[in-house]
């Protein structure tokens, strides 16, 4: 790593430290040239799957266009910037883990819905009703019936304490 202060090829590292849950590694640098101190974050290149558009069309995974779509689901939502980023890396994830070189579209729109899902009630219908193309209210009502449904299902029954075996 060249020094960003004299430009020389000679730097040491004096410290390195895990960052970012691990995910990054920060470390602190001396030029042996000009003494000067800096630092710098070193991370694996993880490589996306290519995208398959429904047109036949493939691009590369684009991360910003993500977190647009996120953040226009999430606006005025109170969800934080911290778990916003956390859902990117979560979905990021699960791509990759695929193991395949190339994804449809629809599967990381699928993805996108089952983070919103958790993360907001409100996001979630709003993603689904761009993402579906939903053509007037009933639609709308449909999906918020089906994720009323769904959070039913997933509530844990609560026992009467009466109920309780005490033997």
């Amino acid at each position: 790593m060249h020094c960003q202060f004299c430009g020389a090829h000679d730097t040491k590292v004096i410290d390195s430290r895990l960052v970012a849950d691990g995910d990054q590694v920060r470390r602190r640098r001396e030029c042996q040239a000009c003494g000067e101190r800096f630092t710098t974050f070193e991370s694996a290149e993880l490589v996306m799957p290519r995208v398959v558009k429904t047109n036949g069309s493939r691009e590369p995974f684009n991360e910003d266009k993500l977190r647009a779509g996120l953040l226009r689901a999430l606006e005025k939502r109170p969800v934080s910037l911290e778990q916003i980023e956390a859902t990117i890396n979560h979905i990021k994830h699960r791509l990759r883990s695929t193991g395949e070189r190339e994804l449809q579209s629809r599967l990381v729109g699928e993805e996108v819905m089952r983070e919103l899902k958790e993360l907001d009630d409100v996001a979630y219908v709003r993603f689904a009703s761009v993402y579906r193309r939903f053509q007037d209210v009933s639609e709308f009502q449909q999906e918020i019936e089906r994720l009323a449904r769904d959070k039913v299902r997933e509530e844990p029954v609560e026992r009467d304490p009466a109920d309780r075996d005490t033997s």
